[in-house]
């Protein structure tokens, strides 16, 4: 497998529908509770500051992708926020860490100065050891700040890097 990882095309739609409603159905780790579908998920990825995808090469076939835009308006419009969705089945790959970087480098490219995370379940152990290894600082904890799909609450911890 060899990963490229490069800005989303509409025909890459359906498998990012795919991947970013699998997250949103698993109900630990994205805010949203609707799921995408043809019409909603263009316009939504359409909405973005910018969308990468992680791409097989070989196959053509896509593993994950990111969504990137500002976390504010007006005097913090400098801070953007992204969002990152990785296939089940191909977790483990260090796909997310090739999607993170890459974000890093688009936020900069895209005029942004910091890159925050608002909402990462504390109990996202993998998430949260691959931002700080990469230089994320976390900002504190947000107690029972995320409702799990069970019901039940859990902590949240804002990040950020300065790009």
């Amino acid at each position: 497998m060899r990963i490229e990882i490069r800005d989303y095309r509409e025909a890459d739609l359906p498998e990012m529908i795919a991947i970013w409603n699998e997250v949103v159905e698993d109900g630990v780790a994205f805010p949203q509770e609707e799921l995408l579908d043809e019409e909603t998920g263009k316009a939504f990825f359409a909405g973005q500051t910018y969308n990468g995808v992680a791409v097989d090469e070989d196959s053509g076939r896509i593993y994950g992708l990111y969504i990137l835009h500002p976390n504010n308006v007006g005097r913090c419009g400098h801070i953007c926020n992204a969002s990152f969705a990785v296939r089940s089945e191909s977790r483990g790959l260090h796909i997310g860490e090739k999607l993170v970087l890459d974000c890093l480098a688009q936020g900069k490219i895209h005029g942004f100065q910091i890159l925050q995370f608002n909402a990462v379940v504390a109990s996202n152990v993998h998430a949260r050891h691959l931002y700080e290894r990469l230089g994320f600082v976390q900002l504190g904890t947000i107690p029972k700040g995320f409702r799990m799909k069970d019901g039940h609450y859990e902590d949240i911890c804002p990040y950020y890097h300065v790009l």
